[in-house]
C-alpha cells in the first residue's frame, strides 16, 4: 500500500494527525527533499528506509515503489503542503494504476494556508474579495495562455502565487497590466510556519526590490491584494441585524 501524505506547510507538528501517524508507520518514506521539513523525518520508525525525492525522477520513484510492493512493504510518499497544489502527484497516482498499486492520500496543510496564518490576514474579506486565485507565473514551466498574470489580475482578486520568487520583475509587471494598482498591498511570505519564517510587507511596485533587499529568492509565497489593508466591511454572519437559521435579529 502507498499512502500519499501532505507534509503540511513548514512546522513538523503542522502534519495532521493521520499523516504522522502515517509515517511512524512506514517501512519505506519518500519525501521531497528540497521543499518537506526534515524534522518530520524524526516521525519514522528505527529502521525505516528513506529515500529524498529531490535527487530522483518519477521512474526511479516508482521503481522504489515497486520494490517495497513486492517485499510486501507499506510507503509513505511525502510531499510539501498539500499535495493537491503544485504537487505532481497525478502522474504518479496514474504509474500506480497502471501496476495494480492501491494507493491513498492524506491531505496537508498548504503554503497558502499557512502563508494567511503568518500575515494574521483573511483572504476572504467582504466588500474587497470573495475570490482567491492560487497560481504561478510562467517560466521553464509554462502556464495556459488563458491564465496567464495579466488576465487573472483584471478580476482584482486576491492572488497567491506559488513558484514566482525568481520572477518578481515579470510577476509586478503583468498583475499591474492587469489590473492592479502599483500601491496594491502585497506580501512575501518565506517559509511560512518554519523555524526562520520571515514576512516582508510592501506595494505590489516593490515586490522586486523587497525580495532582494531581504536574500528571498525561493521556498516563498507572494500574496496581492486589498486583503492586506485596512478597509472592510463587517461580517454579516456576526451582525446582530442579519438573521441567520440560529440566532434572531436583534435589532
Amino acid at each position: 500500500m502507498v499512502h500519499f501524505v501532505g507534509a503540511g506547510c513548514g512546522a513538523p507538528d503542522l502534519i495532521t494527525v493521520r499523516g504522522a501517524r502515517l509515517l511512524s508507520e512506514a517501512d519505506v518514506i519518500i519525501y521531497a527533499g528540497s521543499l518537506v521539513n526534515p524534522a518530520l523525518l524524526d516521525y519514522a520508525r528505527e529502521g525505516c528506509e528513506i529515500h529524498d525525492s529531490a535527487y530522483m525522477t518519477l521512474e526511479q520513484v516508482i521503481e522504489v515503489i515497486r520494490a517495497a510492493e513486492a517485499a510486501g512493504k507499506t510507503t509513505v510518499r511525502l510531499h510539501t503542503g498539500d499535495s493537491s497544489i503544485y504537487g505532481a502527484v497525478r502522474e504518479q497516482f496514474d504509474e500506480l494504476d497502471k501496476d495494480g498499486i492501491e494507493y491513498d492520500v492524506t491531505p496537508g496543510v498548504s503554503a497558502f494556508s499557512g502563508a494567511a496564518a503568518a500575515l494574521k490576514a483573511e483572504y476572504t474579506l467582504p466588500d474587497v474579495s470573495q475570490t482567491v486565485i492560487i497560481t504561478r507565473a510562467a517560466g521553464r514551466t509554462p502556464v495556459p495562455e488563458k491564465e496567464n498574470l495579466t488576465s487573472l489580475a483584471s478580476h482584482g482578486a486576491t492572488m497567491v502565487l506559488f513558484l514566482s520568487t525568481g520572477l518578481l520583475k515579470k510577476v509586478t509587471e503583468e498583475l499591474i497590466s492587469g489590473g492592479y494598482s502599483p500601491n496594491t498591498p502585497a506580501a512575501i511570505v518565506y517559509k511560512a510556519s518554519w523555524e526562520d519564517e520571515k514576512i516582508c510587507r510592501c506595494r505590489l511596485a516593490d515586490l522586486e526590490e523587497t525580495a532582494k533587499t531581504n536574500g528571498i529568492t525561493k521556498t516563498a509565497l507572494i500574496t496581492v491584494g486589498d486583503f492586506l489593508g485596512g478597509e472592510f466591511e463587517r461580517s454579516k454572519l456576526y451582525d446582530p441585524g442579519f438573521a441567520t437559521e440560529f440566532r434572531g435579529a436583534s435589532k
